[in-house]
């Protein structure tokens, strides 16, 4: 674990920071304690927006918008980003950050529950998703998610590894976390086997997967 540690200090410090407006969000939701993509992840998502070149961009759970925010560098001019976020005070700050930076036409953020809102999009309306929410809630979303994604579709899951607590037995993990580690094995078990889709699991950061619809 720590040789995981030491790896990971290493990778990041060739990561370059944001600039301008962006960095400022990204430090000051790591100083209010907000839950932000960690930076190996957020690279990581760049070049699978470079390669897959998504027009619809769907994530689940916006905090305060800086995901969307990074991601709209990545994307071409007809592109445009759905972001969903529950708490109203972050989704407020969110749609603050988006027009600080003027990207309003660019991301467009929905407040309210996910799954009701994920229940009414149509099919097969989004080519790349990223869920990025309550980790014991993600098997939740999934046959929603499948739905809503296009033939072909990126869907991308972080901090699937839980600080590694995903590697030790239901027995071992506090109590109070039991759940939430069943439910993202079980998670993890359906995206793997699921013949509808084809899934890698990757170490980067706190474990991202990546899945394609076929």
């Amino acid at each position: 674990m720590a040789d995981m540690v030491r790896i990971s200090s290493f990778v990041d410090s060739y990561i370059k920071d944001d600039k301008g407006l962006l960095k400022d969000i990204y430090y000051k939701a790591i100083s209010d304690g907000v839950p932000v993509i960690r930076k190996a992840s957020r690279e990581f998502l760049k070049t699978q927006l470079l390669i897959k070149k998504p027009e619809s961009i769907l994530e689940i759970g916006a905090a305060v918008g800086y995901s969307s925010l990074f991601m709209s560098q990545y994307i071409s001019v007809n592109s445009h980003i759905t972001t969903i976020e529950l708490d109203e005070k972050r989704a407020a700050e969110a749609e603050d950050n988006i027009k600080k930076l003027k990207k309003e036409k660019v991301i467009k953020v929905i407040k309210g529950d996910a799954l009701e809102v994920i229940s009414k999009l149509p099919d097969a309306s989004y080519d790349f998703l990223f869920v990025d929410v309550a980790k014991g809630q993600y098997i939740n979303y999934y046959e929603d998610v499948i739905r809503i994604a296009k033939p072909g579709a990126v869907i991308i899951s972080d901090n699937i590894l839980q600080d590694g607590q995903i590697l030790e037995s239901h027995y071992t993990v506090e109590k109070r976390n039991r759940t939430i580690h069943d439910r993202m094995r079980e998670y993890l078990y359906k995206i793997t086997h699921d013949e509808r889709v084809e899934t890698s699991i990757l170490s980067v950061a706190d474990g991202m997967a990546v899945t394609i619809k076929k």
